[in-house]
C-alpha cells in the first residue's frame, strides 16, 4: 500500500516509519525543507527512542521518503493522512 503522511512531528514522523516498517511505501510531506534536509541526513526533529534507527533502517531500504512536493507526494497514494498542528 502507498501511504503519504503530511507532517513529519511527532505523528507524521513516527506513524510514517511505523507503517513502513510494517512493509508499506511511506511518503512523509512538510512544507519545511530545513526539516526535510535533517530528517534525510539522520537528525529526528523529535525525540522519540529509537526513531532515527526505524527511520535509516526505512529509509535505506526504500519504503520511507521524503519531500516538500505536495502535490506528488500524493500522487497515487491509497492513504492519506493529515498529521499537522492544529491550533
Amino acid at each position: 500500500m502507498k501511504i503519504t503522511m503530511i507532517g513529519t512531528g511527532y505523528v507524521g514522523l513516527v506513524s510514517g516509519a511505523c507503517f513502513a516498517d510494517f512493509g508499506h511505501d511511506v511518503v512523509c510531506v512538510d512544507k519545511d525543507a530545513g526539516k526535510i534536509a535533517a530528517i534525510e541526513a539522520g537528525r529526528m526533529p523529535i525525540f522519540e527512542p529509537g526513531l532515527d534507527q526505524l527511520v535509516g533502517n526505512n529509509a535505506e531500504a526504500g519504503r520511507l521518503t521524503f519531500t516538500t512536493d505536495l502535490a506528488a507526494g500524493v500522487k497515487g497514494a491509497d492513504a492519506i493522512f493529515i498529521a499537522v498542528g492544529t491550533p
